[in-house]
């Protein structure tokens, strides 16, 4: 269930109010007459099963009450209610399939933000790669996946396209296309300060590493595992189950093909670092196209969902 609670201009209260009690799915509908100063209106509160919230929200939009009031949407974890119940029931779908745009928008303009604290947890995801692989160790390429803050800006690059958003989508591109460089270039200084420290070495990065060497040798599973991971990282956003995050971040290569490129440059192996370009281009390329077919699947679904309803009801 959803809680939405809004601030509402006095003459839109029963504009409002109708589509709440129209909606099916909505419940404990309350009115504070006034209750509001900044800016003036009444409050209108009510709860919502999450697979009727986006078509509520998209319908509140319309009234206008997002610029002249405002709408605030809070995740119920738990509701003692045979009323909410009731409406979970009535409403249509279910809650974990459903789709909220706005919260995914929002959520995503905020990850997809070109930062200084993004930039230092990319920096530090792609430097403590290099460790991984200088060392062959397979523990602190994962370590480093799991860092990586770079699902944000993609998913901000799918959620723009589909959305048709394009301040979103640029400002998500702007951070995968700075933030990568920057922080090779930074991995890059990182290395020669280790090797001049005595840390690090040519030797080192010459030597074979087997547990490692998949970094800069991409194939058709790279697309297919980039695509897979792609699919599962949008639907941990729209289903709000991020738990699964963790696991796409340890399913792609981009942050260590990032420092092995920069690895690779430092050491002038051109050979290994055109191999980690195309291996991060190939991940980054898989799961955009994956999170874009994902969203389009998602909306079509429940742009299907609303024509029936809408067909039974003139039945």
């Amino acid at each position: 269930m959803l809680h939405l609670r809004m601030i509402v201009p006095q003459e839109s209260t029963d504009e409002v109010l109708a589509l709440v009690e129209g909606t099916v799915g909505a419940t404990h509908v309350a009115v504070l007459p006034g209750a509001a100063r900044n800016p003036r209106g009444d409050i209108v509160m009510c709860d919502v099963a999450r697979e009727a919230g986006d078509e509520l929200l998209e319908a509140l939009r319309r009234t206008g009450v997002a610029e002249a009031g405002s709408i605030a949407v809070e995740h119920i974890d738990l509701s003692l209610s045979r009323n909410a119940d009731r409406a979970e029931e009535e409403a249509p779908g279910e809650g974990a399939d459903a789709v909220l745009w706005e919260s995914l928008t929002d959520a995503t303009h905020e990850e997809s933000a070109l930062t200084v604290t993004y930039l230092a947890f990319l920096a530090l995801a792609t430097m403590l790669a290099a460790c991984g692989v200088m060392l062959d160790s397979a523990i602190l390429i994962v370590g480093a996946m799991v860092v990586g803050p770079e699902f944000g800006p993609l998913a901000g690059v799918c959620t723009g396209l589909v959305q048709r958003h394009g301040r979103l989508a640029r400002r998500s591109l702007t951070a995968l296309v700075v933030g990568f460089p920057v922080a090779m270039v930074l991995t890059g200084g990182f290395n020669y300060l280790m090797d001049a420290l005595g840390v690090f070495s040519v030797d080192d990065f010459t030597a074979p590493h087997p547990s490692t060497a998949f970094i800069w040798q991409p194939d058709a599973s790279s697309f297919a595992v980039a695509f897979l991971a792609g699919v599962a990282g949008i639907l941990s956003l729209t289903s709000a189950k991020s738990g699964a995050l963790v696991g796409v971040a340890i399913s792609v290569t981009t942050v260590p093909a990032a420092a092995n490129a920069a690895l690779a440059l430092s050491y002038g192996d051109y050979h290994e670092l055109w191999g980690s370009s195309v291996q991060l281009g190939v991940n980054l390329a898989g799961i955009v196209i994956a999170g874009v077919l994902t969203l389009l699947a998602q909306k079509g679904f429940w742009a299907m969902q609303r024509r029936r309803r809408s067909a039974s009801r003139a039945s």
